[in-house]
């Protein structure tokens, strides 16, 4: 049977040139599918993808996400994310930034943005890795931390990582955030992109206003398309990106969260231009190659070794495609929104 085109790239006979290429040519078609019609039909699509989301379980999929990404070995993050394993868009204020240094410029603004001050009682909702959680641990010494992941190896990380600097101020729960919940309140939620995995937006921000204080925040982090929403679904063979790494997922419009406003409301919102989500990617795509040969042996411990390769070359394509579509139009088509919320009173 020929192979695909996707099928070539995945065993590395393709060059990264004609892979972008493709990259562009599909990202052009997505482009074209979501914003395609009048203002009446895109007004009718929206609202369809709203009923969708009103729907459906807060989440989806679960299994599949923590399969394609958050059960993966923590030692292949290592050698592809940076210092602080940000799992997520860093800022780059000039441009010339090393990636460690664009993390901690993001975990900053978080902080500025969020409205962060030493000895809240904080939940890091959708943790990753920790990053943010060990980066305000170190930050604000007297802040009580809950960080909730659904993966057992992210926990393991954060643990080992709280217990080797030292630190007092940090609890890590394993939960299906379906089933979730905390007879707790907390000044500040901060969720860096997990709303992207989520579907029914009213259920969880029900949840989450009942886990904030009066006067506490929710600060969220997404990447999102500037005018258009759109759910990831496996449809045959065609979407490479929900079958691989993005099952029951979403690509939120840059306003979708505040269609359901009925617990909580937008206090203010800002636009981080995709550039910087399309540098972090290639920040991401440099140290995997960089650390190839050890990545391969990552990969050998689960897979056979044509799967090994296949393995390797699809996160290669995934962080070429992720570079390249977020420097789509100059980073002003797709890009991270972040919003500070508020409970309604």
């Amino acid at each position: 049977m020929a192979l695909s085109g996707i099928d070539l790239v995945e065993r590395g006979y393709v060059p990264d040139f004609i892979t972008r290429m493709g990259i562009r040519h599909y990202t052009g078609k997505r482009l074209q599918g979501a914003t395609a019609g009048s203002e009446q039909e895109l007004r009718a699509k929206r609202e369809e993808f709203i009923n969708l989301l009103r729907n459906s379980p807060i989440a989806i999929d679960t299994e599949a996400a923590n399969a394609q990404h958050y059960e993966v070995p923590s030692r292949f993050y290592q050698l592809c994310l940076g210092d602080n394993l940000k799992y997520s868009c860093a800022y780059y204020t000039k441009g010339d930034e090393s990636l460690e240094q664009a993390e901690k410029a993001m975990f900053a603004l978080y902080a500025e943005r969020a409205q962060l001050r030493d000895g809240m009682k904080l939940m890091d909702l959708g943790c990753g890795w920790g990053s943010l959680t060990l980066w305000l641990a170190q930050t604000y010494p007297n802040m009580q931390i809950t960080s909730v992941s659904n993966s057992r190896t992210q926990k393991t990380h954060i643990d080992t990582q709280a217990a080797q600097r030292g630190f007092k101020n940090v609890s890590v729960i394993t939960a299906n955030v379906n089933d979730f919940d905390i007879d707790e309140q907390f000044d500040r939620v901060i969720s860096i992109e997990m709303f992207e995995h989520m579907r029914n937006y009213h259920l969880l921000l029900e949840k989450i206003s009942r886990w904030l204080k009066d006067d506490g925040k929710l600060f969220v982090h997404i990447f999102c398309h500037r005018s258009e929403g759109y759910a990831y679904e496996i449809d045959g063979d065609g979407d490479w990106m929900a079958r691989n790494f993005f099952t029951g997922g979403v690509m939120p419009s840059k306003d979708l969260l505040m269609e359901f406003d009925e617990h909580m409301h937008c206090a203010n919102d800002w636009w981080v231009n995709g550039e910087h989500y399309s540098k972090t990617s290639r920040d991401w795509l440099a140290n995997l190659d960089a650390n190839k040969t050890e990545a391969m042996a990552v990969f050998r411990e689960h897979f056979t070794e044509q799967e090994a390769k296949i393995q390797l070359n699809r996160w290669r394509m995934f962080f070429l495609t992720c570079e390249e579509f977020f420097a789509w139009n100059k980073g002003e088509e797709w890009g991270v929104g972040h919003y500070l919320f508020e409970k309604n009173q």
